[in-house]
């Protein structure tokens, strides 16, 4: 008979604090975050001391939840998951020494986990994920096209030059004077819009599979800035909408030729701009016309949270991949294939 395998995970690679325990790879047995939202929202983004105070504050007492709405004690556990890196280096370490000092109190093994893969295992914790397969990976910080032919394994076909897509709606929602974070706000008013102002498409080069919202960015700051020194006065939804279409637009289209040329069996999409509902919209009727199998997590999943640290965790340590004591930090790590 097969072990049960139980994986805690650590997420602080940005502004969330959050501990989840996951079993076999896909059952969610209890998900605790603890959100610094309203701490940064006054500045328009995150304040990496600030974040790095707030996980020191709250990292022990999710972890504790975690295990109590779960009904588990240490000795449950097969081992440790915790977000190696990308992010801010102060809210990483803050994490990796939790999880580390966990570990060694409990003879648990530690699995340093990226991220990204993170986002994509987010997928497997409502879906089975089946290879190949393509990932749209959209967040704040990243716009990613990865290929998986198998079980951790991570091809980066196109990442973006500039600005992510989470990036390029915060800052123009800062145009908008909207609060942070912007992407939902655009949306909602992208989605309630009866019209859209025409903005560009930055498709690059013929064949590239890389993505640029830098300049659609500057094209949206200008329009506004523009229409100021005239006097006109602009409706903030049909800019919206227009924003919003263009990032759509290429994102969906980039990844339809991809998983037409890879020939893929399922297209899954992850990441915080994953949540955005007109992107969701796009890509699932998009891929129903096409015949290829769409999944995207639930919201809650989209966002940083430590069960897809778990769900990547336990893929990567049923590999027989494992962390030592010496891990640290790494801002700029980049995703690596572990089978």
């Amino acid at each position: 008979m097969i072990k049960d395998q139980y994986i805690l995970g650590i997420e602080t690679s940005c502004d969330e604090t959050a501990a989840s325990i996951v079993k076999n790879g896909h059952e969610i047995i209890s998900n605790v975050v603890a959100s610094q939202i309203e701490s940064h929202k006054r500045f328009g983004g995150v304040v990496p001391e600030i974040a790095s105070r707030h996980h020191v504050e709250q990292i022990t007492i999710v972890i504790e939840e975690a295990l109590k709405q779960a009904n588990m004690i240490p000795k449950d556990l097969d081992a440790v998951a915790v977000t190696e890196g990308p992010g801010l280096v102060g809210a990483l370490l803050i994490g990796i020494n939790a999880a580390k000092a966990f570990a060694f109190a409990n003879s648990l093994p530690l699995v340093g986990v990226h991220h990204i893969a993170g986002h994509i295992y987010a997928n497997a914790l409502v879906q089975p994920m089946e290879f190949p397969l393509l990932a749209l990976v959209v967040s704040g910080g990243h716009t990613e096209l990865v290929l998986m032919k198998a079980d951790g394994q991570f091809e980066l076909i196109g990442e973006t030059r500039d600005d992510a897509a989470g990036e390029a709606y915060d800052k123009v929602a800062r145009v908008l004077n909207l609060p942070y974070p912007g992407g939902p706000h655009i949306d909602r008013l992208a989605n309630e819009s009866d019209g859209a102002v025409p903005f560009p498409r930055a498709w690059l080069e013929e064949g590239s599979y890389d993505f640029s919202f830098s300049g659609l960015k500057s094209a949206v700051i200008n329009y506004q800035h523009n229409a100021e020194q005239r006097g006109e006065e602009i409706n903030p939804n049909h800019l919206a909408a227009g924003f919003q279409e263009s990032v759509i637009e290429v994102l969906t289209a980039k990844t339809l030729r991809a998983a037409r040329e890879f020939n893929v069996k399922q297209v899954i999409a992850a990441g915080g701009v994953a949540a955005n509902k007109g992107l969701r919209k796009s890509l699932e009727e998009t891929f129903e016309k096409e015949n290829i199998p769409f999944y995207v997590p639930t919201i809650s999943l989209c966002t940083d949270n430590a069960a897809m640290i778990a769900a990547a965790g336990n893929s990567k340590f049923s590999a027989g991949k494992t962390s030592d004591m010496s891990m640290n930090g790494r801002p700029g790590m980049e995703l690596n294939s572990w089978n």
